[in-house]
């Protein structure tokens, strides 16, 4: 039973986080959006005390719980270790634990993360490996699926589905989540919980507490026959059936072992920290109060607004113009605030209903998400990104506080400009929310040219996406290293 109620959360949590990465109209996250808030980085990045300490005192009762239920990624290796259990029977056998990797690889992590390369660090954290799987292969299957539904509801005048355009955000994440699905999954497919055993580091940390759990599988040894068929089957090759012990660092807590043991020898049950263990109790809590301290110290846009001519010419696509300093969303501070906080986790990538979001490729904030208008702008009424942000690099902000915080300025590239030509645009001054743009006369030829008060630009991109010049916009907005408030 203990099983199966475990197999019936995990597939509820899994299926809820895959489609609120996966959704494209916002609607989920208002049902499904404390589910990211629930990952355990996340929660510590966003100094989330209360959803921290509850995940602790989870792993120091029951054990490694959010591995095996609360994780995405531990689930989706489950799903890979299940097939590869049709192809190898009995494949797991207990082998000791590989500490020397798991505390060098979480002890990098921290580093990492205490020296502000977040973008590196997380390229092993777990919610945020999945994530990208989401977002960068599933994601694009979902809205082709999608838009083959809104097609065959057109025929019949609903308007259920609608159409949603199918673009690669980023060549670089796409190669990051495919190697990562690659390799995670072959790990999984052959040696079970491997991955979570030697490289995630919240399953290092979480490791830790679970050593002090008070609710463990224990073996029985004047039942148990000695068929090893627990073990056999353990995908955390954690039953070592020569001595009768579970290593309870990692176990996590699938409760296959209850399950598989035909002579019911192994029971779930409360334990504490059993006396034969003290010296080892001892030296994991202090490395649990050391490691712990270092680790804590309205619906997308109609494909018909895009179309200026309504779609009856080709229209040359947009160029991403050269910034000197790249443009972070509202509520993110700045750059020091966002690479402290972010872990490229593609949520509010996947939630920008404005195309504006995509994976950065520069090495210092790679796939960080960062802003360019070539699909979109950045609408003041819009505050997506800050809704659905669950490790607090993104702030939440009201529509209000949105339309005063200045991400960034325009800059006017007068050789590129029509006015500038003599030609009657003023396009980009025209559709300024913040009036920020006054065409004025150019003393040296005599035409109106567009001039920007940065005062009073919010960096919002609707004029250099709205700019008629192809490939590159007479117009284009600046980032700032921190954010103004007007």
């Amino acid at each position: 039973m203990l099983r199966k109620i475990r197999i019936f959360l995990a597939t509820l949590f899994f299926l809820g986080i895959t489609l609120l990465l996966l959704d494209v109209t916002g609607v989920l996250h208002l049902y499904l959006g404390w589910m990211a808030k629930m990952q355990f980085l996340q929660a510590v990045l966003a100094c989330n005390v209360v959803v921290v300490v509850g995940l602790l005192l989870l792993t120091l009762l029951f054990g490694r719980i959010y591995c095996s239920v609360i994780c995405p990624l531990g689930v989706m290796q489950d799903c890979f270790s299940w097939i590869g259990g049709k192809v190898w029977k009995h494949r797991f056998h207990y082998t000791k634990a590989h500490n020397w990797l798991r505390y060098i690889v979480l002890a990098l992590f921290v580093v990492l993360m205490v020296l502000g390369f977040n973008a590196v660090a997380v390229l092993i954290a777990p919610y945020a490996a999945y994530g990208r799987i989401a977002s960068s292969l599933l994601q694009p299957v979902y809205i082709w699926v999608n838009n083959l539904l809104a097609t065959a509801a057109a025929h019949f005048d609903s308007y259920a589905f609608y159409s949603v355009d199918v673009w690669l955000k980023s060549g670089v994440a796409l190669i990051v989540a495919a190697v990562t699905f690659v390799l995670i999954g072959l790990l999984s497919f052959r040696w079970g919980r491997l991955w979570c055993n030697t490289i995630c580091p919240v399953g290092s940390v979480l490791g830790l507490v679970s050593r002090f759990s008070l609710f463990k599988p224990v073996i029985d040894t004047e039942k148990c026959k000695g068929c090893g068929m627990c073990g056999k089957k353990c995908k955390a090759m954690c039953i070592d059936m020569e001595h009768h012990k579970i290593d309870a660092s990692r176990c996590v807590a699938c409760m296959d072992c209850l399950e598989n043991c035909k002579s019911d020898a192994i029971k779930y049950k409360f334990v504490g920290c059993a006396k034969q263990e003290t010296e080892e109790c001892d030296s994991s809590r202090r490395k649990f109060v050391v490691t712990t301290a270092a680790v804590t110290a309205g619906f997308a846009v109609s494909a018909q607004e895009h179309k200026v001519d309504g779609g009856l010419a080709v229209i040359e696509d947009k160029q991403v113009p050269k910034r000197n300093q790249q443009l972070k969303p509202a509520g993110a501070k700045g750059d020091r605030n966002f690479a402290k906080h972010c872990t490229s986790c593609q949520l509010c990538v996947s939630e920008c209903p404005n195309q504006v979001l995509r994976p950065s490729t520069g090495l210092q904030t790679l796939l960080q998400p960062e802003m360019s208008f070539e699909r979109g702008y950045c609408r003041p009424e819009c505050t997506r990104c800050s809704d659905v942000c669950p490790s607090g690099a993104i702030k939440p902000i009201t529509v209000a506080e949105k339309s005063s915080i200045s991400i960034g300025y325009a800059v006017v590239v007068k050789h590129n400009c029509l006015s500038a030509k003599g030609e009657n645009c003023g396009n980009c001054a025209a559709k300024c929310p913040a009036g920020a743009i006054k065409m004025v006369s150019d003393p040296a030829t005599g035409h109106t040219i567009p001039a920007v008060n940065e005062n009073r630009c919010i960096g919002c991109g609707k004029c250099e996406y709205l700019c008629p010049v192809r490939p590159f916009s007479a117009i284009y907005v600046e980032g700032r290293t921190e954010h103004i408030q007007l």
